[in-house]
């Protein structure tokens, strides 16, 4: 039985109050991933890890479908209620009181994918807020994409525009510009085939690859064409110190009469010029003068690309599982040099998707109710090398993003969210984030992988700002204090409940009350700050496990 449109009916009734929420079971899906995985680790002789414990399961939850680390109450009512998973998932994805931090949190995510984490940030909360309000509708991953490469309009009113107007490129010579078109449209390119099929054709815009013989360079000016008709009025402003509240007004639309024939020439490594007409990767072909445009075609031509199913799944898996389902790591760089090893899961999850209409929120649940997803991050003797990654025996450990960080510095130090109610917060998160940005940016455009380890140099060895929200009067430890009278115990329970999302182990309290004695046994506001500040430079903090 496969996710059938009576399913998925009973799903958006229960989403949007239309009627009785189903009952909560393990998706047909997430069965089919539990039995592969099953075979396949007989075939290789692989035992997997343990199942993880129900506080790691919570804090894993948490950080992967809402972008912050639960709050201790949180921890206790799914510890309480008998740590049901599959409730959890279905409470996160489709709750209302998680609604806004879930549609958030993914617009964060899709935000850096679309738009990398350089530009004009006026441009990035343009582009956040409409990703917001497609996530909050639940709209189709498939309507998603058409409208992102099809959108025309200004930048202050359909914050889709921002995908295509970030990766213009440089702007062709004034005499060339009724032939060629007004841009290069180089790096839209190479980021739609890449983002939305998984295909990196940036490797093939100056020759044919060198591993993958059917990878021509025609292939990458072919879909090339299909951008060069497309204008911008005005002038963007970019990433400029004290001048971030700024940013011009842009327009974005299709000029016809630009390079009218749809003709594109590129060079050979051999000097040699050669023409290119609208051509999409597998062949078809787009009349450059017909109805609809130019982009339309494109768009229709992405999402009905096999590719682009399994694209997004093998995005997602990497984001909840800690890499893809091909031979190396990367989640977008399908092709004969980096062979998919498990094409029969993805083909399957693939066409499960595609006849769930696209439903993110749906896929999303197939993956966090599978066993894989449930498993330890402590690798046994079995599983303990590196080259048994690629069979998921155990749960990879991932470093949070810039945002998943803060949020959960926020969590820890303050013991609520306030999301997008608190413009403090708001601006501070903006600040934190820069700073990652300015420090570790990436020129190539690519989804940037933060170090645990750089992260908490910059944020919290030299992090006033957290050191800070420790000791504040209404933070986590102040209300504990308050609580507790300053007796220890439960102070430090609190401690590690609101970092670590759990009870501190038999021998931690003791460990801690050693530490104290030696600076005078003062069990005040500035020794609790520095448990929490020691908890919160740990790997056990930093890490998503």
């Amino acid at each position: 039985m496969r996710f059938t449109a009576a399913v998925l009916a009973m799903t958006l009734m229960a989403n949007y109050g239309l009627g009785q929420a189903p009952a909560i079971k393990t998706p047909e899906q997430s069965k089919f991933i539990n039995e592969y995985f099953a075979k396949t680790w007989k075939a290789n002789s692989l035992k997997p890890s343990d199942k993880a414990n129900e506080f790691e399961i919570c804090r894993r939850l948490f950080l992967d479908l809402l972008g912050r680390i639960p709050q201790p109450d949180e921890v206790r009512s799914f510890v309480n209620s008998g740590s049901n998973r599959q409730a959890l998932v279905h409470k996160l994805l489709y709750d209302k009181k998680y609604s806004e931090e879930f549609c958030n949190h993914m617009a964060d995510v899709w935000k850096v994918w679309l738009l990398t984490r350089s530009g004009n940030e006026i441009y990035h909360k343009q582009m956040k807020l409409w990703l917001e309000e497609q996530f909050a509708k639940n709209a189709s991953y498939k309507d998603m994409v058409k409208e992102l490469v099809t959108a025309t309009g200004k930048t202050n009113g359909n914050g889709a525009v921002n995908f295509v107007l970030a990766h213009l490129g440089e702007s062709t010579p004034r005499d060339k510009v009724k032939e060629e078109g007004n841009f290069e449209m180089v790096p839209i390119t190479s980021r739609t085939t890449r983002l939305f099929l998984g295909l990196q054709t940036q490797c093939v815009q100056c020759h044919d690859h060198p591993f993958n013989p059917e990878w021509k360079q025609q292939a990458f000016w072919g879909v090339n064409a299909f951008f060069r008709q497309v204008s911008r009025s005005g002038n963007p402003i970019t990433r400029q110190p004290n001048r971030m509240e700024q940013a011009s007004v842009l327009e974005l639309s299709d000029e016809s009469g630009v390079n009218r024939d749809g003709v594109v020439y590129y060079e050979r490594r051999n000097g040699m010029i050669l023409p290119t007409p609208l051509t999409f990767l597998d062949g078809r072909r787009a009349d450059g003068a017909a109805s609809p445009s130019r982009r339309e075609q494109l768009a229709e031509m992405i999402v009905t690309h096999e590719n682009f199913p399994k694209a997004i799944i093998n995005r997602y898996w990497g984001v909840l599982i800690g890499r893809g389902l091909n031979e190396q790591a990367t989640v977008d760089d399908f092709g004969e040099h980096n062979k998919v090893v498990h094409p029969e899961l993805l083909d399957q999850l693939g066409k499960d998707f595609a006849y769930a209409n696209y439903d993110l929120r749906a896929m999303l649940s197939w993956i966090c109710c599978s066993d894989i997803y449930g498993l330890s991050s402590k690798a046994n003797d079995k599983n303990s090398k590196p080259e048994t990654d690629i069979f998921f025996s155990r749960m990879l450990l991932k470093t949070m993003s810039p945002e998943q960080m803060f949020e959960s510095l926020w969590v820890a130090t303050r013991g609520s969210t306030t999301l997008n109610l608190d413009k403090d917060k708001e601006k501070r998160k903006d600040d934190w984030t820069r700073r990652l940005v300015t420090n570790f940016g990436d020129d190539e455009g690519n989804e940037v992988t933060f170090n645990g380890t750089v992260v908490q140099a910059l944020l919290m060895i030299n992090g006033k700002e957290i050191n800070e929200e420790i000791k504040s009067a209404g933070g986590t430890i102040a209300q504990s204090m308050a609580k507790h009278k300053g007796n220890f115990k439960p102070i430090v329970s609190d401690i590690f409940m609101a970092a670590l999302g759990r009870p501190p182990r038999t021998n931690e309290p003791a460990t801690v009350n050693k530490i104290a004695n030696k600076y005078g046994g003062k069990f005040d506001q500035s020794f609790f700050g520095d448990v929490m500040w020691a908890l919160l430079n740990s790997n056990e903090f930093i890490l998503n496990h």
